[in-house]
């Protein structure tokens, strides 16, 4: 076991809960620690694009993509949520106290090197594609993550 390793599983996909994921995922790697985020079910929502990639798909999986967040810019809030005002207001509030938004955070995760890994697995339940995520991500099952999360010394379930 490596103390200089951190795993996280990023199952959410709550605004807040995301926030925290990569709060602490920042946080370790500006701390020298390699860093693994591995994204599945809901979490995978913040690892789509923004806009619409057009991708032949059935119709239980092009309903799911209609349903979901596309980005972190449209995650709602674990609580309180208010059909999105609470996530907007969660992200003035934050603004005002100067804190970083999810986009910079993400942004910040792919400059530090931290990796970025979707879950194919729960991509085939779900009906997401390669070409519907943002760029820079690995693409690996739940026996990759083991490996990685063997090796770390802090493994978190988000």
């Amino acid at each position: 076991m490596r103390t200089d390793k951190k795993t996280l599983i990023v199952f959410s996909g709550d605004f807040d809960k995301v926030m925290a994921a990569f709060i602490i995922a920042n946080g370790a790697a500006a701390m020298g620690d390699e860093v693994t985020m591995f994204f599945t079910f809901w979490g995978l929502n913040v690892l789509r694009k923004a806009k619409r990639v057009k991708v032949k798909k059935n119709f239980l999986q092009a309903m799911f993509g209609m349903m979901m967040p596309r980005g972190v810019g449209r995650l709602g809030l674990s609580k309180m949520n208010f059909a999105g005002m609470g996530a907007m207001m969660m992200k003035k509030v934050m603004k005002g106290q100067n804190v970083s938004s999810l986009e910079e955070l993400l942004a910040i995760a792919k400059e530090q090197g931290i990796k970025l890994v979707a879950c194919t697995m729960s991509m085939d339940v779900m009906g997401l594609r390669e070409e519907e995520l943002i760029d820079g991500l690995e693409f690996a099952g739940v026996a990759s993550y083991l490996g990685e999360a063997d090796e770390a010394n802090v493994n978190l379930f988000i």
